[in-house]
């Protein structure tokens, strides 16, 4: 069933959060992957957490639950214990969909030039536990993320919106989190996220998968549901100073007839549509199943040109 099983570290923070953390735990251990380092780092819970911890323990690269100084100090400590070939983190309250380990490891197996790995279908999941839907992602590009156009909530800032990059359904490469110095930047309290991918686009290309592989659960206590005016307005804040600090690392321009083309909406134009999203449109880099009806079946890179 896995030909093909480099060692993946996975991550879950988590901080009183027993009424999710099982099901987050269930969904990656279920997975049944073999060469599985996982690893749950709590932040001292004072609820049920710590009785749900130690029932799936030996199941567990590392453990431990102490205080910490929030959810990213959480996710370096576990980062500090791992040594998976690829990495990523699921936060105590997301979820992974049965099949995305296998699809990670396959995909990163074959191709050894993607160093860091997304959806094109993002999984959202209710407060309790009830898939919502999948939501496309027409592509993935650097200039696009440099553009503003993978900000959630923020297309009335940058002028258009591409959808944005999943964390719960995000992995890379080793070698590409020693590139950026091996850690998640604290001094950002909301967007470290958003952070770490400004810092990954500045050494390679983010790969996509027509796969869904994971979903984010939307429920009324957490941080990043950003219903508060002001934590909204620190998340953009975080944000443009991080895609700030990629810019002027980047010697970034916008394209400006690429932007009035999105502006005035002539690239929904039929008869020059396919002609503006050639020469101005984002190169993506999309990976699908080839002769998927065979069982020689495999993966095939396709880059094709899309704008919003």
């Amino acid at each position: 069933m896995f030909p093909e099983s480099p060692r993946i570290s996975i991550v879950t923070p988590s901080f009183n959060q027993a009424k999710f953390l099982e099901l987050t735990i269930q969904s990656v251990l279920n997975q049944k992957y073999p060469n599985l380092e996982y690893i749950v780092v709590d932040g001292g819970s004072k609820d049920e957490s710590l009785d749900i911890i130690k029932k799936y323990e030996k199941d567990f690269y590392f453990w431990c639950s102490e205080s910490d100084d929030g959810q990213y100090d959480a996710i370096n400590q576990g980062f500090y214990h791992a040594t998976g070939e690829i990495m990523a983190w699921i936060n105590s309250d997301d979820m992974y969909l049965p099949w995305a380990l296998k699809t990670v490891a396959s995909i990163f197996s074959q191709f050894p030039q993607v160093e860091w790995l997304t959806t094109a279908q993002l999984g959202l999941w209710d407060a309790q536990g009830f898939c919502v839907g999948f939501y496309p992602v027409v592509g993935y590009n650097k200039e696009a993320f440099l553009d503003g156009g993978y900000v959630p909530w923020g297309k009335d800032k940058f002028g258009f919106s591409l959808g944005w990059i999943q964390q719960e359904s995000t992995f890379w490469r080793r070698s590409l989190w020693e590139k950026v110095g091996g850690y998640i930047n604290t001094e950002f309290k909301l967007a470290s996220d958003f952070d770490l991918w400004s810092r990954f686009y500045l050494h390679a290309d983010l790969y996509a998968t027509t796969s869904p592989l994971g979903g984010f659960r939307r429920h009324c206590e957490q941080k990043t549901s950003l219903s508060a005016d002001s934590r909204l307005q620190q998340y953009m804040t975080e944000v443009e100073q991080s895609l700030e600090n990629m810019r002027q690392l980047s010697n970034w321009k916008t394209n400006q007839a690429r932007k009035l083309s999105i502006q005035l909406n002539i690239n929904k134009l039929p008869k020059v549509k396919h002609f503006i999203q050639s020469k101005y449109g984002y190169l993506g880099k999309k990976i699908i199943r080839k002769n998927i009806d065979q069982f020689d079946a495999s993966w095939e890179i396709q880059e094709y040109k899309f704008l919003p």
